[in-house]
């Protein structure tokens, strides 16, 4: 038996449903690919698909609706493969475990998905039904977005002939997004060198932070895992003997790091002091972040004696001083739009190699100059530091229009149902729609969706309702002919 099948819209959760028994994490999209080129050919429409597996799906006019101007139904075919450390679905192989909880679609132990499958879901629902009018459709689904937009960067759209599109990847009913930031990602490599120690192995877990999507949650001021595992790390070699073997944390650039872990030779005659000397940190950590984290705590592990390759001394000197020199979070709010961040970055991913220690960032500003300023202050840290620095996966922001008539239309009809006027505004966060307004000329765009929580984490949830009232809605909006 199917989980959703008594759900409304039928089809849209129907839909849905089928695209979260596909793993679909980010460069894992082969088969969910697959599965909306053969929905397109099963139904006769036309379907390109690129070689990263980006997918168009072109669907004509119904009658009565020829000469309305087209429309593209765009989101992302990917995931962010997030899960709670007692979960054993291997999200790269398994499908998801839904379950319903009041008003909302969850799935047990993992990340949903619903960013950005229902986006997919509705799309299929509307190309699948014969009895919805609507203008043609040209349906983008891309690949790769949670880990920098690769999709929207690679597919080629010259063969697209509309110019309105419903970017269907916000997590906000009655919130329409209509620019947002633009950004990349920066890469620091520090060499490091090893030296042998014995002594007791030491695992340390910090763990239970908030976490969140870089861009929407990093307002909130949460702890960023990485950096607090960075404080344990110093406070711990600075008052024992101990040396670290490696500390690793994050998996994505975009997602705010929710636990990270850290390996040391211990002194036998210091362990006390090592865990004295790490439960005081964590008890500064727990008090400084009690709001926004109340449920981080940290587990420390003896594994008995050992010998290890660890840090020398100066590498750790060096390797800590640059984590501490990197700036990390809210760097400026907009000074046009009230509480919206306008720059910032997000130390995602850290970890060490055998030569090497490597922190990953994203960043993110609505204003260019913000943007490269703040890229240009990193490489002077991480080259004054004697490490190697490289950037990419940018994309552009998208620059607010001041004549929309998508946007004019879509806030009537959105009023007119429900009785309250929807709020436009900006996105501290990368939206595809930057890299579509600069491929497509004259391209006019708002992005929406149904409302979502915990995205990017394994409490994501999708609300039944809010899929229900915003697919009345795209209705209302394909219905529109003047």
């Amino acid at each position: 038996m199917r989980v959703l099948e008594n759900l409304e819209p039928k089809k849209v959760f129907q839909f849905f449903e089928d695209i979260t028994q596909i793993p679909h994490g980010s460069y894992n999209e082969k088969a969910i690919s697959d599965y909306c080129v053969k929905f397109a050919k099963d139904r006769g429409l036309e379907v390109e698909q690129d070689d990263l597996y980006d997918v168009i799906i072109k669907c004509p006019a119904t009658p009565g609706y020829e000469n309305v101007p087209g429309v593209i139904l765009q989101g992302h075919l990917d995931m962010v493969n997030e899960k709670e450390d007692t979960c054993t679905i291997d999200m790269d192989k398994e499908g998801l475990q839904l379950e319903i909880v009041g008003d909302n679609v969850t799935a047990k132990g993992t990340t949903l998905g619903g960013d950005d499958g229902i986006a997919i879901a509705y799309a299929l629902a509307i190309m699948d039904s014969d009895d919805i009018p609507h203008p043609s459709i040209e349906a983008v689904f891309t690949v790769s977005e949670e880990t920098g937009m690769e999709g929207a960067s690679h597919i080629d759209l010259s063969g697209l002939k509309n110019r309105r599109m419903l970017n269907m990847d916000s997590e906000d009913e009655g919130i329409f997004l209509t620019s947002c930031a633009g950004g990349g990602r920066v890469d620091s490599k520090l060499e490091i060198k090893r030296e042998t120690k014995s002594g007791v192995a030491v695992h340390v877990d910090l763990k239970g932070f908030t976490g969140g999507h870089s861009g929407i949650q990093i307002i909130l001021g949460g702890a960023n895992a990485n950096i607090m595992a960075g404080r344990v790390a110093a406070a711990v070699t600075e008052k024992t003997g101990a040396a670290l073997i490696g500390m690793k944390g994050g998996s994505k650039d975009n997602a705010i790091p929710r636990a990270s872990e850290l390996d040391f030779i211990v002194p036998a005659d210091q362990i006390s002091d090592f865990r004295a000397a790490a439960e005081a940190e964590a008890e500064k950590i727990k008090d400084e972040f009690s709001v926004q984290d109340p449920s981080f705590n940290i587990v420390i592990t003896e594994k008995g004696e050992s010998s290890a390759e660890v840090l020398t001394a100066e590498s750790l000197d060096s390797a800590l001083s640059l984590l501490f020199a990197l700036p990390n979070g809210v760097q400026a709010m907009s000074a046009d739009v009230e509480n919206m961040v306008e720059t910032s970055l997000n130390l995602g991913v850290m970890g060490t190699e055998e030569k090497f220690v490597h922190y990953r960032y994203a960043v993110r500003s609505s204003v260019n100059s913000a943007k490269e300023f703040l890229i240009g202050r990193m490489k002077r840290i991480i080259e004054h530091e004697g490490a190697e620095y490289s950037f990419e996966g940018a994309y552009p922001a998208w620059e607010y229009r001041k004549d929309s008539k998508l946007r004019d239309d879509m806030v009537r009809i959105w009023t007119e149902m429900y009785g309250k006027t929807p709020i436009v505004q900006g996105i501290h966060a990368g939206v595809e729609c930057g890299l579509f307004s600069d491929k497509l000329d004259g391209i006019d765009a708002v992005s929406f969706g149904p409302q979502m929580s915990g995205v990017h984490t394994p409490e994501e949830t999708l609300s039944i309702s809010s899929t229900k009232r915003v697919w009345d809605f795209i209705l209302k909006v394909l219905a529109v002919k003047d």
